[in-house]
């Protein structure tokens, strides 16, 4: 084969034809035929909020009107950001412990099966275990601080993350594995060329499961023991029978986790473009 031949690229090769990518107008088209039907779904949801609530067929301090909810998010809206950003800060902060924890914990139960049989039934022991139970056991032990609704975080997002790079990280060809033998690369050099990059997408399936729950273990250490936070700003409104802030502080939570999950799904495309589900252009055969 002639020298020219071998510098075509694949799309430049007879019987090779290659997609070009989306235009923006493409992507804008798509990004609307993926996102009109959930927010079709929110909008039927506020209409029949906004009927129930009109037509008084639930009294309004159960379940108040959304004019009455947006109105304490609008003149509120100091009071909340306040308290979103504790709430963000401790998810954060647990989310990335529970990442960093969760990460090396995997690796080392793919590496040692010891390790592996010893651990992965006192992990499976700790996810069954209700946090809301043992949470007051960490306020007696860590005190009424940031600590506690830290580590609650933590513990309930560990679980996803160290499952999700344990599969992605044994979903590796055996193929692969063997011809990086075969060739002498060294262990570590296995690790970081072919198993960590092949176990990413496994790991992000995990991170965008792992981040929304992060901060519901936020918010349930704030319900424990808190003068700050989501959770407390729920748990007073309950109380006070506020049903307004109320539903005021479970949309802003529930806004939290959406946002983290489309960050940490933009941080996977944007650091996965070679995987099969984030190609925008590929060679396809015409045979």
């Amino acid at each position: 084969m002639s020298q020219s031949a071998l510098s075509k690229r694949p799309a430049d090769v007879a019987g090779v034809a290659r997609r070009a990518g989306p235009t923006t107008g493409e992507r804008l088209l798509r990004a609307a035929e993926q996102s009109w039907r959930p927010l079709a779904l929110l909008l039927a949801a506020l209409v029949v909020w906004w009927v129930i609530a009109a037509a008084e067929l639930i009294e309004a301090y159960l379940v108040p009107s959304p004019g009455a909810t947006l109105d304490v998010l609008t003149s509120k809206a100091g009071y909340l950001w306040q308290h979103t950003w504790v709430t963000t800060y401790e998810t954060l902060l647990g989310f990335a412990i529970a990442v960093v924890v969760g990460v090396l914990a995997a690796v080392v139960m793919v590496y040692s099966s010891t390790v592996e049989r010893t651990l992965y039934p006192i992990l499976l022991f700790a996810q069954v275990v209700p946090k809301i139970a043992i949470a007051p056991l960490f306020v007696v032990w860590l005190g009424f601080g940031i600590a506690p609704k830290i580590l609650i975080a933590v513990l309930i997002a560990f679980f996803p993350v160290v499952i999700s790079m344990v599969t992605g990280l044994k979903a590796v060809d055996p193929e692969m594995l063997q011809l990086s033998a075969t060739m002498g690369a060294k262990p570590w050099q296995t690790f970081v060329k072919i198993r960590f990059p092949a176990s990413l997408p496994h790991l992000f399936s995990g991170l965008k499961v792992a981040v929304t729950l992060a901060v519901t273990g936020a918010v349930v250490g704030e319900f424990v023991g808190a003068n700050e936070g989501l959770g407390y700003v729920i748990l007073q409104a309950n109380g006070n029978l506020d049903t307004p802030m109320l539903f005021a502080g479970l949309l802003v939570m529930s806004l939290i986790g959406v946002v983290l999950f489309v960050v940490v799904e933009i941080a996977e495309k944007l650091l996965l473009p070679w995987h099969a589900s984030r190609r925008d252009t590929s060679a396809t055969t015409t045979f």
